[in-house]
């Protein structure tokens, strides 16, 4: 769960339209057929290309770099052949490299416009719902590539407007007896569905509390008893739920709650909560009592291992064969350093051995479970060949190559995870590689995994009990069985076993993590994103973006229930242990957060957060600008890389009371 992806793939752009022209060299130029693309969803096109010289000859065998300013929206390979993925303006750079002379570059702006629509879908509309009740109507859009539409709100009008109307925010409102036709037009396409308004049997409601207090964050579920005249439970009655507060803060800061139509409630701040039920026009109400978390603890730096003339990248940490501990650390826009450490005394972390390969950036670094075996990442290699080196860390004082794998990995590995033998590598972010390592000396392939969607890309892998779970970007966090057997799946035929993504795009890492508590699965997908770019030198970064709790109980339904998000900063790797989940949040240091229970709505500010810790070195590679790459605990200490400032370990005092 690793790494900066460089900033120009990280920005999107509105484009004003730009001429093609050469920046840096007005005698040197390129010149770019065509000028500008307008392209529709799911369309390629192909750009030609050619430098010419001082004196308007063309260049012969000029190697060209091609970068799309629109992550995920825009793709573009390394002939100039373009594919749009998603609608709006962008730009696609073309530079030469640098050793060919002045460098030169040029802008070609791309607009893509939406495909047609070609679906449209009443999605879970009830056959029937009761009289003076109204339900939410949801409608499915799919254009012609298979692309889901979120930016149309589509018109619904009813046929029977005496039975049933549908207001501005697309919810019917059942009026009397008889049957209504729902109907919706876009685009020419038109789509409709019936539903039955029977008479409201319900008479009374009773609402039941599972509690009179609980704390901030903790998710409390509410029932609802609906009666007919009789005295006779209605069990399909239509339960609206809402929720008032009265807050314990009256400086200006209200409390704050959410309910879900389930009945289920949580609270982000202390204060008495009134639960209110209705049905038509029959409500009952309960009212429960939140105070504070109350979780807070404090941590003490331990010591650093500091990096200062280069950029770190990710970290592992482990025990070796020898008992002592140990870490090693990649290296970032570098000369493809790996380097070693003796932590036994986290105190005074003893840099002990560097490796050093052809490459700019070892981005990932892992360790084997036994602890005799450490896997880099290469990318940007003199010749292309990137892939993975295998070190033999028997003794880590004297770490010693045994072999390198680059077949079909040229386009650079990004991340990499080491799982049962085998190595599970990203392939120049289209897929991941599986490659048998039982024999370190001659590791060779044996499956792989790749999307099949318009655009798609792929950021990290993680493999836990046989099932790997990928960071896709704008596709999202995929669960593939590998041998774990759910779906039949194994290192030589992957099989997916189900997906989420959300609209941002911006799925960057993903942890599996299950609570043993409420037997609830969750898979946390972390964002990563750089809308003010990525400053390599003199100035700090803003990166932004959340963690999303994805609740994967069932795979076939995953439903996003939570979220963390500390305000102006972005996440980056994270990792779970005995309910407590530690975030590396860039700008925002190191975050350690209480994930214990059921997850709902916003953890940060319903005061989940334990502890937190910024890394300030003023003689790190940037001064003073913390951003923390990844964490991981290991006996009783929070090991930590940091972007600018190298290898860090903090401690968190004992809750109170032990």
């Amino acid at each position: 769960m690793t790494s900066l992806v460089r900033p120009f793939l990280l920005l999107v752009f509105v484009c004003l339209p730009v001429l093609i022209h050469a920046q840096e060299d007005s005698a040197r130029r390129i010149r770019v057929h065509p000028e500008s693309l307008d392209l529709k969803v799911g369309e390629t096109a192909q750009l030609e290309v050619i430098v010419l010289d001082s004196q308007g000859n063309e260049e012969e065998n000029m190697t060209l770099l091609y970068f799309a300013k629109a992550r995920g929206s825009l793709r573009v390979d390394s002939t100039g052949r373009v594919t749009a993925v998603a609608p709006g303006k962008f730009k696609i750079v073309i530079r030469t490299p640098r050793k060919a002379g002045e460098r030169v570059s040029a802008e070609v702006p791309v607009l893509v416009r939406p495909a047609k629509i070609s679906e449209i879908t009443f999605v879970d509309l009830p056959s029937r719902i009761f009289a003076g009740t109204s339900a939410k109507i949801v409608v499915r859009i799919i254009d012609e590539v298979g692309n889901e539409r979120h930016d149309i709100r589509p018109l619904i009008k009813s046929r029977s407007k005496n039975v049933a109307t549908v207001d501005t925010f697309r919810r019917l409102q059942a009026h009397e007896p008889g049957e209504c036709v729902l109907e919706t037009d876009i685009e020419g396409l038109v789509e409709t569905a019936s539903v039955r308004v029977v008479a409201n049997p319900v008479r009374s409601l009773e609402l039941s509390r599972p509690v009179t207090s609980a704390r901030t964050g903790d998710v409390l579920t509410f029932n609802v008893t609906a009666r007919d005249a009789s005295g006779s439970v209605v069990e399909d009655a239509p339960i609206r739920f809402a929720v008032a507060c009265d807050p314990d803060d009256r400086l200006g800061e209200a409390a704050s709650g959410q309910i879900d139509q389930d009945g289920r409630f949580v609270a982000e701040k202390p204060g008495e909560y009134t639960i209110v039920a209705t049905c038509a026009n029959l409500c009952d109400s309960r009212t429960v009592r939140i105070d504070a978390r109350r979780v807070q603890r404090r941590v003490r730096l331990v010591g650093q291992g500091a990096v200062k003339d280069v950029h770190t990248s990710d970290l592992w940490v482990w025990e070796g064969i020898d008992g002592r501990d140990y870490a090693v650390t990649g290296t970032w826009g570098a000369n493809g350093d790996s380097i070693f450490w003796d932590i036994t005394d986290p105190k005074n972390m003893e840099e002990i051995a560097r490796i050093t390969v052809d490459a700019r950036t070892v981005n990932d670094v892992k360790v084997s479970e036994d602890g005799t075996l450490c896997i880099i990442s290469r990318e940007g290699a003199s010749n292309r060949k990137n892939g993975i080196v295998l070190i033999d860390v028997h003794d880590p004082r004297k770490p010693e190559i045994i072999s390198t794998y680059t077949e079909n990995l040229t386009g650079g590995v990004h991340n990499l995870f080491i799982y049962d033998d085998h190595v599970f590598a990203l392939s120049a972010g289209r897929r991941y590689d599986i490659i048998n390592i039982e024999e370190p000396t001659h590791p060779h392939r044996v499956g792989k995994f790749e999307l099949e969607s318009t655009g798609h890309s792929i950021h990290d892998v993680w493999v836990v009990d046989g099932i790997a779970y990928s960071s896709n970007w704008k596709d999202g966090v995929w669960l593939v069985d590998v041998g774990n057997g759910v779906v039949g799946g194994s290192v030589e035929n992957p099989v997916s076993i189900g997906h989420y993504a959300y609209p941002s795009g911006w799925n960057h890492a993903a942890f599996p993590y299950y609570n043993e508590e409420t037997e609830k699965f969750y898979v946390i997908a972390g964002d990563e994103a750089f809308p003010y770019g990525l400053n390599v030198k003199d100035k700090p970064t803003y990166p932004r973006g959340w963690l999303h709790f994805i609740d994967f109980t069932d795979p076939e339904n995953p439903e996003e229930v939570a979220r963390y998000e500390v305000p102006e900063a972005g996440t980056h790797n994270l990792w779970v242990e005995d309910d407590i989940l530690y975030a590396a949040y860039y700008n925002g240091g190191l975050r350690v957060i209480d994930i214990s229970g059921e997850l709902k709505g916003d953890l940060y500010r319903q005061g989940r957060e334990i502890a937190w810790y910024l890394p300030d070195d003023p003689e790190g590679k940037i001064s003073n600008a913390p951003m923390v790459w990844g964490p991981q605990p290991h006996k009783g200490k929070v090991f930590f890389s940091d972007w600018n400032s190298g290898l860090w370990a903090v401690e968190l005092a004992l809750p109170r009371g032990e």
